[in-house]
């Protein structure tokens, strides 16, 4: 089965289900949270969702990489290190893996939710390096008086990427 080519969704108009938020990390209140998942990624490791919730304070676990979007309202997070910041429509944020916050809602927020799962680095290394190699083959053409073909520039560039990772010395 093929996947459509272009999802869209109104996140403003998105009806969301309930999402209740763990009992042990509500801090203040009862805040009531709601989500609505709207969107996958083609290999399965990224969703698109819209979120809300209502007054409260709690604490959170990111287990992926999140980027949030306030569409509406707003709240004040505090990261592990104590520092806060307070997101209001337009505001966007990244929170990466692994880490905790504390989400303090003064009134109403919804926002709009890119979640990525984490990858084992086995698959990540080589995808850096490629990246790295693309980089560096790029300012090689760029060096270089006259240009050079990638079929030439690319094996030279992999090389410095692979070895800035420490797969081997040049």
């Amino acid at each position: 089965m093929s996947q459509a080519s272009f999802v869209a969704a109104s996140l403003a108009d998105l009806d969301l289900d309930p999402a209740p938020i763990r009992p042990e990390w509500i801090l203040e209140g009862n805040p009531v949270a709601r989500c609505r998942h709207w969107s996958d990624s083609s290999d399965g490791t990224t969703q698109a969702m819209a979120w809300d919730c209502t007054a409260g304070a709690f604490r959170w676990f990111f287990g992926g990489d999140e980027i949030v979007h306030i569409i509406e309202g707003e709240v004040n997070v505090t990261d592990e290190a104590g520092g806060t910041r307070t997101l209001r429509p337009g505001d966007a944020a990244l929170f990466r893996a692994g880490t905790w916050s504390v989400w303090r809602v003064p009134h109403y927020v919804r926002k709009h939710a890119i979640c990525r799962d984490s990858l084992p680095a086995v698959v990540t290394l080589p995808l850096k390096a490629g990246r790295k190699a693309s980089r560096l083959a790029a300012r090689l053409r760029d060096w270089l008086p006259e240009p050079i073909p990638v079929r030439v520039a690319m094996p030279i560039a992999a090389a410095g990427a692979l070895a800035a990772v420490g797969v081997f010395a040049m």
